[in-house]
């Protein structure tokens, strides 16, 4: 049987972030939800949202708005990639349909880790190395 790699079709990596959402759409009936829920991941185009208490159709508009990591708040819409019933913890993926630069500046760089370069190894950037001086004395 011959296997089919899953493509990938992510813009870019996505962070682990959990930041504050607010997220509004209209059901199918006309009925219109307002939810709060939490980010689980963020990436540069999309986010996955834990929505605890209901969540939307896959296909439709939702309305979020995102609160950065100094509080300030971001509105975007986006559409339903796909969701994940899990009773314990309901799960939808929002992919951006305008905004990304906005959203790139304000949510997702700043949910990048921050990785502190290491030290200078002892004796680094001290002069020249023993392997500079050895090769000196061969010539």
């Amino acid at each position: 049987m011959a296997s089919h790699p899953e493509l990938d079709h992510r813009s870019g990596p996505r962070y682990l972030a959990a930041l504050e959402v607010r997220a509004e759409w209209d059901e199918t009936d006309g009925t219109h939800v307002v939810t709060e829920g939490t980010t689980e991941n963020i990436g540069p185009e999309g986010t996955l949202v834990h929505l605890p208490r209901r969540l939307p159709q896959v296909g439709g508009r939702v309305k979020l708005e995102v609160h950065d990591p100094e509080g300030k708040p971001l509105l975007v819409v986006t559409e339903v990639l796909r969701i994940e019933r899990n009773p314990g913890y309901p799960l939808a993926a929002l992919q951006l349909l305008a905004q990304s630069d906005e959203w790139k500046g304000m949510i997702w760089e700043p949910a990048a880790p921050r990785v502190a370069p290491p030290p200078p190894a002892e004796g680094e950037g001290e002069g020249a190395s023993e392997e500079d001086e050895e090769s000196e004395e061969d010539q």
